[in-house]
């Protein structure tokens, strides 16, 4: 049985690579990678939206000049709170196609004299661009749900989105290093761990703003988590092959 001195040793560095985690997202290679990812992300917006806008102006055909006006106010604002709705999930799928070289700059700073992770497969890497951008439209609408349950809607918030930005980011950073079914069966391994550094990358989704950088956040936490676990026998650290 793990003593409470391990336990507490264990939660001061899963504290301390959270830290260090967010401190490293305004970094110079961090912040060139958010700027980007920023960038094409209002670009996909503004197409979306005059896409959109387009479409809906087409439907819009009345004789009243009163009807037409209080019709396109109703559209523009759904269009402000869709948009504003897809704008955690386009960040995601679009910084999710830099989180390899944010990878790659984390494990070089934490162990410049140690093995480095290799890129995802091309192939692979295009299943989890998607996979953010699907986790993040669920873990959007999990919390526009629970606006309607207050009470159990932040324990609900914080475990669900626990268990799956856990799941999803630390076999990203353990992929880098093994294959897809030993990257599960580790996170299977240390699944308790791997949601309790899951918590803290939901209450960081749960700021406004701030939660754009999640991608570049929770990568950066979860390769730390990936360097420290993978100091088990079972699991060393060698470049995957």
């Amino acid at each position: 049985m793990v003593s409470f001195a391990a336990a507490a040793r264990y939660d001061s560095a899963m504290i301390e690579d959270a830290v260090d985690a967010f401190a490293q997202i305004f970094t110079p290679p961090f912040r060139a990678t958010l700027l980007k990812s920023l960038g094409l992300t209002i670009a996909l917006l503004a197409v979306i939206w005059l896409g959109l806008d387009r479409f809906a102006g087409a439907f819009i055909q009345v004789e009243a000049s009163w009807l037409a006006t209080i019709l396109s106010w109703i559209v523009g604002l759904g269009l402000v709170v869709g948009l504003t709705f897809l704008i955690a999930p386009v960040t995601s799928l679009v910084a999710s196609f830099f989180l390899d070289d944010i990878s790659a700059i984390v494990e070089r700073t934490i162990d410049p004299e140690g093995s480095q992770g290799r890129p995802i497969p091309a192939g692979a890497a295009a299943v989890f661009a998607l996979r953010f951008a699907g986790l993040s439209i669920l873990v959007n609408l999990i919390a526009l749900a629970l606006l309607f349950a207050p009470v159990v809607n932040i324990v609900a918030f914080l475990a669900a989105n626990g268990y799956l930005l856990g799941r999803e980011y630390f076999e990203l950073a353990a992929m880098r290093f093994r294959g897809p079914a030993e990257a599960r069966q580790m996170r299977r391994h240390f699944e308790l761990r791997i949601f309790l550094a899951g918590l803290i990358i939901a209450g960081f989704v749960a700021i406004p703003l701030l939660n754009l950088c999640t991608p570049l956040f929770a990568t950066a936490f979860m390769t730390r988590l990936h360097k420290r676990l993978a100091g088990a026998a079972a699991y060393p650290v060698t470049p995957r092959s």
